[in-house]
């Protein structure tokens, strides 16, 4: 089966029903809106989480906590996934970007230890963690900080 050959079962689709196209339709006029109130006129309704005036549910429930906005917001990524590259490698920010490895780099990039390491390589990152800087120089590789 190919892409262009999929279609739906018979019946489990359904025409929309084509509203205000004139009164011999059923649905012409006021088009299933009712006669008058809020909802009948173009652009009423109420605003989503709107509870007819009582004490809407993201009021009711209490608050927690901050959101520190000058916190710094790292990339992760393990040293295994740094195993796809060549011996003797320099991975900066920008490889790793390059490459796909990450999607983005947000402050800095922090390279993690889990998993193994099978090559010489030199990274440059922003962050180490200990286990990390253990298994990259123990295959004979170095860690350089920004």
């Amino acid at each position: 089966m190919k892409l262009h050959e999929l279609r739906a079962v018979e019946g489990a689709t359904k025409a929309p029903k084509r509203k205000g196209r004139g009164t011999a339709t059923g649905w012409g006029k006021t088009a299933g809106r009712g006669m008058n109130g809020q909802n009948s006129r173009s652009g009423g309704g109420v605003r989503p989480g709107f509870e007819g005036g009582q004490m809407p549910l993201y009021r009711r429930i209490p608050k927690r906590g901050f959101t520190n906005i000058w916190a710094t917001k790292y990339t992760t990524i393990n040293v295994e996934d740094l195993n796809r590259f060549e011996a003797g490698t320099v991975v900066t920010p920008e490889l790793l970007k390059d490459s796909g490895v990450v999607k983005q780099v947000k402050d800095g990039i922090k390279v993690l230890g889990n998993g193994a390491l099978e090559k010489n390589i030199s990274v440059k990152a922003h962050k180490f963690s200990k286990t990390a800087v253990e298994k990259i120089e123990s295959a004979g590789g170095k860690a350089e900080v920004i």
